[in-house]
């Protein structure tokens, strides 16, 4: 019997799928092109999703206000903590210095990923939404390959739902994210090799015993969560952003957001797609190089399909160090499509970009999150933002689950041995200081 509420459509042949039972029967592929990229379609009237980002109206405790356009039958089957009902913040800071610097009148946001309660992480909803699909297609056993963020949520969400998971991490993965997984009781496997490695290790592993492997950046679980950051900005905001900056790994964000576009654009609630700004740190960003080339050869036939592949990648922020960019004929795509961007940003400003917002917002952003801070700033220089724009940075992650920087950002520390080597400090003094990188 077909499925009352959802079906796949192949992004590649525009076959059927019914739904998620037959699409892991099928090994998570088109049946008949063997595509590992489908669409999800909805029964449930389009309508519906006014009445959900009525702002007056309705109030969103998780990503599961949105159950009628997420694949999931039963509700009885939802994994959740209430990931997803965050807030966007207005940061007037650097809506000060884009004026006071480059006269520009901006409006900036920043989508507080961090404020996610399972891991303080963009990955949350994606987490929740793969655990009750999982659960409810009566799933126990899950492999995924990660540099850190995706195998902390999915450790967690899928511990909650009492499945067990298998995680493959780089060699370069932080310490902290290795006993985020294994605190739950979910097994790690440390590759001994870099990310590409890790996801050959991970796929190999689901074919020899037969389990279940996430389908990565395209995993349609991960697409139908992240895409219901458009619905939430449309029912805070009224309205999605200008530009939307984010830091760039693989990129289910854009890939997500253009989904929800696509999906609503016949109500007429989105007037344009925002501009996409992929902001990659400077120890691995094979996507900016192919962006670069292909921009320089103005854009010539094959172009997606144009990009370097960086073995063992060195960076300071591992949850990054994506060294083969498979997504990037799709990122690449959306990015040109919407006049937008791809860019590097100079890791080696993480911590004075996390010094600087703890300053002035109080927020610990976390080492990715710097680098699509960071990207605001590097847009502002190559001038990628227009006069009355309005700028959303995702904010991917807090700091809780890198220690490291964290010790990095202190700076105000004196050592002493009486109390005649202590006097009173004006904090405002160390203001100057923290901004000079950036002017």
């Amino acid at each position: 019997m077909p499925n009352p509420k959802y079906y796949f459509v192949c992004r590649s042949c525009e076959t059927h799928i019914d739904s998620f039972k037959e699409w892991f029967q099928e090994g998570q592929k088109c049946p008949q092109c063997g595509s590992k990229w489908v669409d999800v379609k909805y029964h449930t009237d389009l309508e519906k999703i006014k009445g959900l980002i009525d702002k007056d109206n309705s109030q969103a405790t998780s990503v599961f206000h949105y159950f009628d356009f997420l694949p999931l039958e039963n509700k009885e089957n939802i994994i959740s903590e209430g990931e997803g009902a965050i807030k966007v913040d207005r940061w007037n800071f650097l809506e000060v210095f884009a004026k006071e610097q480059f006269g520009l009148n901006l409006e900036v946001l920043a989508y507080r990923n961090d404020e996610n309660p399972g891991t303080g992480t963009f990955k949350d909803v994606a987490a929740a939404v793969a655990a009750s699909v999982l659960k409810e297609n009566g799933i126990t056993q899950y492999c995924v390959a990660s540099t850190g963020n995706i195998a902390n949520a999915y450790a967690h969400y899928l511990a909650l739902a009492g499945i067990s998971l298998a995680v493959f991490i780089p060699d370069d993965a932080l310490k902290a994210n290795e006993a985020g997984v294994s605190c739950y009781g979910q097994r790690v496997f440390r590759v001994k090799g870099d990310y590409a490695l890790a996801k050959k290790l991970c796929a190999e592993y689901s074919v020899k015993h037969g389990i279940h492997m996430s389908g990565g950046n395209i995993d349609p679980a991960r697409v139908e969560a992240k895409k219901t950051q458009v619905f939430e900005w449309l029912r805070q905001l009224g309205t999605v952003p200008d530009v939307y900056v984010q830091a760039l790994a693989g990129g289910t964000g854009p890939i997500a957001i253009d989904k929800a576009i696509r999906d609503i654009e016949s109500l007429g609630l989105v007037k344009k797609d925002p501009r996409y700004i992929m902001v990659q740190a400077s120890g691995c960003d094979p996507m900016t190089a192919a962006w670069d080339k292909a921009k320089a050869n103005n854009f010539p036939d094959g172009w997606e399909h144009d990009f370097p592949i960086y073995d063992s990648p060195v960076t300071r922020i591992p949850t990054l160090a994506n060294g083969n960019p498979q997504t990037f004929p799709i990122i690449g795509s959306l990015c040109k499509k919407t006049g937008g961007e791809i860019i590097t940003f100079n890791e080696d400003l993480c911590t004075e970009v996390a010094r600087l917002v703890a300053y002035e917002s109080t927020i610990k952003i976390g080492p990715a999150a710097t680098i699509a801070v960071g990207g605001f700033f590097e847009g502002l220089k190559k001038g990628l933002f227009r006069e009355g724009e309005k700028i959303l940075l995702n904010i991917g992650e807090g700091v809780r689950r890198s220690p490291e920087l964290l010790e990095d950002m202190v700076y105000t520390t004196k050592s002493v041995s009486n109390v005649d080597e202590c006097e009173p400090t004006d904090r405002s003094n160390f203001r100057e200081d923290l901004w000079k990188p950036f002017l």
